[in-house]
Formats: structure tokens, sequence, C-alpha cells
């Protein structure tokens, strides 16, 4: 795969179909681009009627210059693009961009255009970027196949984006921040060549040490999953993904499948693929020169060096609030400070040089700051003041790094400290201009770190009793139900290790009272019916039924609700339930997404889980170290491991039930909801217990 697309790359001669005499023509622009960019090898303009364009020799057809071409451009009517392209692999071509645009993103009619396009490419194995591109920029082979504007500088940063504007967009804003490219991408339609294909090619590119990009959707989850965590695993990748909807949460009926939705889904791959996540626009250049220029950091400990109070509190504030921690500084390093520093400076973090700060005060607290065992990174800080002098300063902060822990500047202001902000990027320095900024790339860092240095994946495989499930869905598939009730969801999570309280299912009221004396009072008692889901909604669920008469009551009460208010349920009959110790409750669940497959989800019951919504998501199949970081990623871990003297939870049995979910995903695709709703929780050495449960099954509707 990445051998084939050499030719798009690092073409010896470029051909470009459409190449216009126009002044505004997209043919033309390509062409000036293609000569100003300085490409060395032959350039063929294909032109039905000019001559020579731009100094070039044109030709009416491919055909008509007779010679193998390795990149062919392609920018004609869409009416026109399919004979071009036959006519350039005739003669021999190894790839095509084709900029035309009117394909898939218009009609039915351009979407089998496009898809016939790729078929006869396919064929002929020749690979194809686009339709509907902006094109290709490659700064290391001096080639601008594009109609952007001119070549940028060289750089080791690569872009790869499904929206041209937003490559066009970076490259305006790079030229102004005076920050280079090796290779952008353009990807349209991605009817061949995607982000799985460029994301392998780039993660292999010597001349590429950070990819970022702008993603739309995907075409494939499980290879795009694969693609990201291999090339994440050799450098950053950072993605802007935009285009997230709603569908899919239509056919949901549990809460995870409610809570979960392509957002979700989306955040949950970039977790597991080890992709930066950029929430804004700037923030791809603002992580993309961190990622290029820094060493990356071995904690999450940062020191503040300012010039002001006001912009230290700022950073200290966005420290603590992006997961990271304002280091306490060695005894050393605060003596060594209270010696350079004068006196009424502050030694502590946030380190005030005070705003009559000269440069050398600067590199003497960042000399001082980089020794020390406690400081995993680095911010500086100055705004301008009148005895300032910013571009000194830079140079004096640029002398004194030893990069062996990364520094991020935030360099306050405007007009006064544009001539630090060349000094800084002349020093490979990232500059920002303001604390937040240079702290939300330094987070990007260090979860990428974190990434970097997590334990190998092993997912722990159960002994589970698979054929009892399979028979239990068997029955409901044969019998066309694709609601699995709390009786039967029970059985099947009890097959995979479950602990599920005891219970008996009763066709009459003398059933339910024998039922109840067996199992023992208290008892809870449910009705049993594939139509109902949510039955507390119904009064179809009664707790703590404590006598003979009370279960009488309770069941002649329930079924009359029934014939009440769902008529046309089919009631198989009323499950009499052991009641389970009190507990925390915490809600578990999968919810399948078309692209990724299975996504659990975790979050505390109640309030927490229908109001806060505080439930994390990840990706099947998980580790327990994965499991355990599920539970502590949410806003309400601390009632889990025991806050204001409550005792912790067992956080192992825990995350073995999240692993035990994980597998039944992966094991059985036909289920696309589970939902443990409250799994009950007790403390450590107890084994948390199913309290409610149901499942929903892939139906006709669901099949692709």
């Amino acid at each position: 795969m990445i051998k084939s697309l050499s030719s798009l790359f690092s073409p010896s001669s470029i051909a470009v179909i459409g190449a216009s005499r126009t002044p505004g023509k997209v043919g033309r622009d390509i062409l000036v681009n293609l000569k100003k960019g300085g490409f060395a090898g032959p350039i063929v303009p294909v032109n039905r009627e000019a001559k020579r364009i731009l100094g070039f020799r044109a030709y009416p057809s491919l055909s008509a210059y007779g010679k193998p071409v390795d990149l062919c451009i392609i920018a004609v009517p869409r009416s026109s693009v399919t004979a071009a392209v036959e006519d350039a692999l005739e003669v021999g071509v190894g790839a095509f961009i084709v900029i035309s645009a009117g394909f898939k993103e218009t009609d039915q009619e351009g979407r089998k255009i496009e898809e016939n396009l790729v078929d006869i490419c396919s064929a002929r194995n020749v690979r194809v970027l686009g339709p509907n591109c902006l094109g290709l920029i490659n700064t290391g082979h001096a080639m601008n196949a594009s109609f952007a504007g001119p070549m940028p500088q060289a750089g080791v940063i690569s872009v790869i984006s499904q929206s041209g504007a937003i490559c066009t967009a970076l490259l305006d804003l790079a030229a102004a921040r005076g920050i280079g490219f090796s290779k952008v991408v353009s990807m349209g339609n991605k009817a061949d060549i995607s982000e799985v294909d460029l994301l392998a090619y780039l993660a292999d590119d010597p001349e590429t040490r950070v990819i970022v990009g702008y993603l739309e959707d995907i075409v494939s989850g499980d290879a795009f999953i694969s693609a990201a965590e291999a090339a994440s695993t050799k450098k950053p990748v950072v993605m802007l993904k935009a285009g997230t909807t709603e569908a899919g949460k239509k056919a949901a009926t549990s809460h995870t499948g409610v809570l979960a939705g392509t957002e979700v889904a989306y955040g949950a791959a970039f977790i597991r693929s080890g992709i930066i996540r950029a929430d804004h626009f700037e923030d791809i250049l603002d992580y993309a020169v961190a990622f290029s220029t820094q060493p990356i950091p071995a904690g999450k400990r940062v020191l503040i060096v300012t010039n002001a109070g006001g912009p230290g509190a700022m950073a200290a504030d966005a420290v603590e609030n992006a997961g990271l921690s304002v280091a306490r500084l060695d005894t050393a390093t605060v003596a060594s400070l209270r010696e350079r520093l004068p006196r009424a400076a502050s030694a502590s973090n946030p380190v005030d040089v005070l705003g009559d700060a000269d440069p050398a005060r600067y590199a003497s607290a960042i000399e001082a700051a980089q020794k020390d065992p406690s400081v995993d990174a680095i911010v500086v800080i100055l705004t301008p003041q009148a005895m300032t002098k910013p571009r000194e300063t830079a140079l004096a902060i640029a002398g004194s790094i030893t990069r062996e822990k990364p520094v991020l500047a935030a360099f306050m202001g405007g007009k006064d400290v544009l001539p630090a902000r060349r000094e800084l990027l002349n020093a490979g320095l990232p500059d920002y201009g303001a604390p937040e900024r240079a702290v939300s790339s330094l987070a990007a860092m260090c979860g990428y770190g974190q990434w970097k240095r997590r334990p190998l994946r092993v997912v722990t495989r159960f002994p589970v009793n698979r054929r009892r499930v399979e028979r239990i869905l068997g029955r409901h598939l044969r019998s066309g139900r694709f609601q699995v009730g709390d009786a039967k969801a029970k059985e099947i999570l009890a097959a995979y290790g479950f602990a599920i309280p005891k219970g008996v299912l009763s066709q009459s009221r003398a059933e339910a009272v024998e039922a109840a004396e067996v199992i023992g009072f208290p008892v809870v008692m449910k009705v049993v019916s594939g139509d109902i889901v949510h039955k507390s909604d119904l009064g179809a669920v009664k707790l703590g039924i404590a006598t003979r008469q009370e279960a009488r009551d309770a069941y002649d009460l329930m079924m009359l609700r029934m014939r009440e208010l769902a008529p046309n349920a089919v009631i198989d009959g009323i499950h009499v339930e052991q009641m389970i110790p009190q507990g925390l409750e915490v809600i578990i669940g999968m919810s399948r997404d078309p692209h990724f497959g299975p996504m659990l989800m975790f979050g505390l019951g109640g309030i927490f889980v229908e109001v806060m919504k505080d439930v994390t998501f990840y990706l099947a199949p998980i580790t327990h170290a994965e499991a355990v970081q599920m539970l502590k990623n949410t806003r309400s871990y601390a009632v889990l491991s025991g806050a204001r003297g409550r005792p912790p939870v067992d956080l192992d049995a825990l995350a073995t039930c999240l692993q035990r979910i994980s597998q039944l995903s992966k094991e059985f695709p036909r289920i696309l909801e589970i939902d443990i709703n409250p799994l009950i929780v007790g403390r450590v050495g107890t084994e948390p217990v199913v309290a409610d449960a149901r499942m929903r099954l892939a139906g006709p509707e669901d099949r692709p």
C-alpha cells in the first residue's frame, strides 16, 4: 500500500489534464504552482486547443504526448473525467489527483461515475486522490500539485484534510506564524485514498515528524484504529474532528445507547489509537508546533515562570484545569532561586521574576528549574512592561534551555513582542499569545506521553458458557423478539460470570407467592415482557415485598396496570427475585457503533447518569488497566474510592465486570445494546450483583 503512493508523493513527471491559459481557472493555477514551486521533472499540460501554456509545450491528449507519466492531475468537468482517465491509463500513469468536483457530493449520478472511476483505476493498480479535492503539496520534492497559494516553507509537519478549505486556512495561518510543512494532502471525497492510507504512508515518512489532520468521517473503523495506532506509536498524530451527528441514537432504548453517539465513538477511537484530539482550529498548529520542537514531558508537573502575578495565576488555573499539576519545587531549587532573584520575587511556583526582570533573571530561573527533578515542563510568560526587553529575553531563554524538558513560551501582547516571537521561532521554541494556549498544548503533550508509556495491552479471556447464550439469543431471534428482558438478560450475564440474584418466573398469583416464600422475603417482583422496555414507567416493578399478602397484592396490581397501560403487550409472567443487599449503584453497558464496534460505558447510577451524565466510554476489547482507567475518568471517581469517610468499593471487581461485558460484546455481534442498571457494588472483597439488565438485538432494520 505504501509503495503504491510513491507516484503520488514523489513523481518524476506530472501531467495536468485541463491545463488552461485563462487566469483564474483551476487548471492554470495548478500549472502556475507546479512551475513556481520548482518541480524538477517534466510537466505536461493537456489542452485540446493550446500549443503552449506558461512556456510548456501542450498536448491535446495524454495519448498524443505518448509517454507514461508518474502523476496525472485532472481538472476537467465531471463529464470528461472518465475519458481522460482511460486515455491516461492507456499511456501509463502511476497515480491520479482528481481535482474535479460534481461526484458523490452532488448526486447519485456523480456517485456512480466516481465508483466506476475507482474500479477502472483499481483494475490497473493505480491509486486515486480525490475527487473534489484541492490537491497535494510536497515541499521536500518541490511539488505544489494544488490550486492553493504559493509553496509553503519546508517543515516537519504534514497535513491530511477532508476539507480543502481547512488546508488553505492552515497554509495561510502557518505562513503568518512562520511555520513550515512537509506535506499537505487534501483528500476530498476519499473515493480511493483515505486517511488510512495516508496515516500508513506518513508514519514511515522520514520528512514528517508530526501528522495533523481534519476529518469529517472515516472509511473503516477497524482499519482507521489500526493505522492510527501504528502511526501514533512512531510520531504524534493531531486530529480535529467535525461533522458529528445524532444519527444512531434514534433506535437506542438503553441509557448506554442514548448517551453514546457519533461524537463519543470518535472520542473513544482517538483514545484507543493515541490520537491527540484538537478541539479548536487553532489547536491544530498550536499542538503541532509544540510536538515538532519539544521533547515529550516525562510527567505532568509544570513550573511557571512569569514577570506578572496575574498571568501566572491564569497559567496555574489552566494547569490544574487541564489535569496537570503545579510542581512543588525541591528545597534546593527554592534556595537557588532565592539567591538569584530579588527579595521581592517569588521563589515558589509560579516563579514571579517581577515586572522589571531583565533577560538574565529569566535565564537564571529557567536554568534552576531545569535541574529540579520534580519539574517535568516549563511555561515561560512575559508581559511587555516599560522596562521589559522582549527580544533580548527571548534570546536569553533560548540560550538557557537544555532541550531535556519541554519549554513553552507565552509572550503576551502585540507589537512590542513581535521581534521576540521571531527569535523564539528561530530558536525552535513554541510561543503562544496566552498562557491558556501554552498549557493546552503542554497538556496534549503530556497526554501523548502517557499513552506512549502505557503498558502492553493484554486482554483477558474469561471461561464462559457461550452455548447457553447462543440458545437464549437463538430463541429470541427465531421468534422475532429483539428486546431481551431482565430475566433472560441476567441468564446471559450469568453465563459470562456475573453474579445475579436468585429468581423464579411465575405465571399465576399462587406461583408468585410460592416463589417468594422459597426465595425468602423480602423479594422483588417484575413484569416479564419483550414489549415493555422501561418497566418502572408503567409500574411493572415492585420492590421490598415482605409478606405473602404483599406478594398477592403486588401480583394483582401489576397485572391490572399492564391491562390498562399496555393492553397489547405480551406478558410472559412475573419474575420473583431475591432483594439485593444495599450498596453503591453503578451503570455499565455497551452500545455498538456502526463504524467502531462495541463501546463500553460506565457511570454511577441515579442523578450521576440521569442529570449529570457523568459517564465514560471505551472501545472493546479492553484490558484490566483500561477498565480501571474508565472508572478514574469519571468525575465521581472519588465516590468509588471512598470519599467523605465512605468505604471504598471493590474497584478490581468492577473493572472485571467491564472486561466481561467487553468479551460478551465481541463474541456476540448480534447484541447491539447492553444495559446493566443498576449493578450493585459493595466493599472490597464482595462481588457486584446485577439488579436489573436488558439487551437489544439486531433486527432487520439494523442490517446494512
